[in-house]
């Protein structure tokens, strides 16, 4: 079985994103995320995803650990793609760099829910062919 090529979303961090220290303040990193994913989405299922009625997802677990930083200037160049499938939820991971070195990785749990509502609903079969 292969494993198929993730996506990959580029960010150049901004001045305002960078702490005392230099480096690309920790909160920043799930904003990235959800920059990424909701690329990836928008690749995959079209611009009109959100208000299509094909997918409608919460955010359930957020887990990152860090391998180095990013500063102001840096393009984060960050691979996305499913790790698991559940029947109502699925992981994403997330692989931030720069360049050749790791910054960041993390796992994202998302829950299909009915849309308009927080009610668990299966992930539509489209849904995960056009994301697998």
């Amino acid at each position: 079985m292969s494993t198929p090529t993730p996506f990959r979303h580029e960010i150049r961090v901004r001045y305002g994103e960078v702490d005392m220290q230099r480096h690309v303040f920790n909160a920043h990193y799930l904003a990235y995320v959800d920059d990424a994913c909701d690329a990836w989405l928008r690749s995959a299922l079209g611009d009109d995803y959100l208000t299509s009625g094909a997918l409608d997802i919460v955010l359930k677990r957020a887990d990152i650990t860090w391998h180095g930083a990013a500063g102001h200037g840096d393009v984060l160049a960050i691979d996305v793609a499913v790790r698991r499938w559940g029947r109502t939820s699925f992981d994403v991971g997330f692989e931030g760099s720069v360049g050749e070195r790791p910054v960041f990785s993390a796992v994202v749990t998302y829950v299909a829910v009915a849309p308009g509502t927080t009610e668990p609903a299966p992930v539509p079969e489209a849904v995960r062919s056009a994301l697998s």
